[in-house]
């Protein structure tokens, strides 16, 4: 077998796993998904995470190099679900700058607020419509510093709280100080202790949160700056992995896992309610627009409120 042949081979191979990876990294519902994420959905084709028993902490390095899944991605075309990149150069706040068309847009209460420190990861939140799902504006860490009228809408809200997602990294971990010292820092936001006052949470990633998911893991060189401000509640063994230049995006998070992630987190905990049953029930005495009985001749609800004028026709 000559060496064209055997790259031949090697790429018809990378082609299907790629092929793979794009289904697992959309499903379910069709999630929209960037470069990065299908980049690593590729590495667990290739080297499946079940392969290690899920109790033994890991963050292995990617079987194949990001070069690689590029030149196979040229080659395979258009792909369906995937992001386009975020143009160089172009931030959120320059494009955030100009004024807005509704004047009190700023006059209401804001009770969350997530600042991601990837742009594509807020630009694949957005697209994925968590803001609207989780009722939470999604910035980037280019976005800052924010707009000052955003953060006093925060601190009109009681119990307010702008999350961090970041990666597990020196300056990812280092992103949530500078977002609180960002918020705290605009005249008449409220803050302190006992959860009064806008608070300023990390979503993650650390460390140990890369080890038990067994995210890819890739090694640059060791942090020359930015070890002072990391948190003391990491553990010896997660400063260790960080000085030695390792670090885990969080896109390397499947795209599906992300997103129940995110909104789990932002929404915070649910209180107990009421069944479905229960629900539709109810819907029943809500007034306008609840179910007429559906008997000839009635013009009432099972409420107080007429459904219609007219006499339902014979």
């Amino acid at each position: 077998m000559t060496a064209r042949t055997t790259a031949g081979l090697r790429d018809r191979l990378l082609g299907r796993a790629l092929t793979l990876a794009v289904a697992r990294a959309g499903a379910p519902g069709r999630i929209r998904f960037t470069e990065r994420q299908l980049y690593y959905e590729l590495c667990r084709v290739l080297r499946p995470p079940h392969a290690v028993p899920r109790a033994v902490p890991l963050t292995p390095a990617p079987p194949v190099r990001y070069e690689r899944f590029a030149e196979a991605l040229g080659r395979k075309g258009e792909v369906p679900g995937l992001l386009t990149p975020v143009p160089a150069g172009i931030t959120g706040a320059r494009r955030e700058s100009r004024a807005p068309q509704e004047p009190d847009l700023y006059d209401y209460g804001l009770p969350r607020l997530l600042v991601c420190q990837s742009r594509s990861v807020a630009r694949m939140l957005l697209a994925n419509d968590v803001h609207l799902e989780a009722a939470c504006p999604v910035f980037a860490s280019d976005d800052l510093p924010l707009d000052p009228r955003l953060v006093a809408g925060l601190g009109s809200v009681e119990g307010a709280t702008v999350h961090v997602l970041h990666d597990a990294s020196v300056a990812g971990i280092a992103l949530t100080a500078r977002v609180r010292a960002d918020v705290l820092g605009v005249p008449g936001v409220p803050s302190g202790p006992g959860g009064s006052g806008v608070r300023v949470a990390s979503m993650g990633l650390v460390p140990r949160h890369a080890a038990a998911l067994h995210l890819i893991s890739v090694r640059g060189p060791a942090p020359e700056a930015g070890r002072d401000t990391l948190p003391s509640a990491l553990e010896p063994r997660e400063l260790e992995w960080l000085a030695g230049g390792r670090f885990a995006e969080v896109e390397s998070v499947p795209p599906a896992r992300l997103l129940r992630t995110v909104l789990r987190l932002v929404r915070g905990p649910r209180t107990p309610g009421h069944s479905r049953w229960t629900g539709l029930r109810d819907l029943r005495t809500a007034g306008f627009m609840t179910w007429p009985t559906n008997q000839p001749g009635d013009r009432r609800t099972r409420g107080d409120e007429p459904a219609t004028v007219d006499p339902v026709p014979r």
